[in-house]
């Protein structure tokens, strides 16, 4: 029973720091989207309007991977990256809601993926899809999240987005 105690501490310990990353991505993201009519948040855009291709898990400026932010221990970081959806996640209902899942990123690590889902539409995912993605990582001990993964209404971040099925989604 005693080696039981320090695993669930361990646990109840992970599950304290996925709720301070989400809390972390939403105090980053406390601005609300304006009100809109019905059907309008559809901002799915076809391939022909593609964003830039990402440079090898660089920011967009040849900066920082994610696996080099993550062993930096670095956060508020532009980071432009693909990899393979691990696992979707149920939403985050709190507050804004977020649509989540987990992604390889880098080949080997893993990264939460947040995508608010009151300014950008929902990504059709699936484990073992392929995406890429642009947004602003943050640093945990479980490999980071990315969020602001798509367009920030008052301007104060770099656009985000996600490509996945031949779609963009910002």
């Amino acid at each position: 029973m005693t080696a039981q105690v320090p695993r669930r501490l361990l646990q109840a310990a992970g599950a304290a720091v996925l709720l301070l990353l989400i809390y972390v991505a939403r105090s980053h993201e406390s601005g609300q989207a304006p009100a809109a009519a019905p059907g309008s948040r559809d901002h799915t855009v076809p391939v022909e309007r593609p964003a830039p291709a990402p440079s090898s898990s660089a920011s967009s400026d040849g900066g920082t991977s994610v696996a080099e932010a993550f062993r930096a221990r670095r956060s508020n970081v532009e980071v432009e990256t693909g990899g393979r959806v691990l696992r979707v996640l149920p939403d985050d209902r709190q507050g804004s809601p977020h649509e989540r899942f987990l992604v390889r990123v880098d080949g080997a690590t893993t990264v939460l993926v947040a995508h608010n889902l009151d300014l950008a539409p929902r990504i059709p995912l699936a484990a073992g899809d392929s995406i890429e993605l642009r947004g602003e990582y943050e640093w945990s001990p479980k490999g980071g999240v990315i969020h602001w993964t798509h367009r920030d209404p008052d301007g104060r971040h770099q656009d985000g987005w996600i490509r996945s099925g031949g779609r963009l989604y910002q």
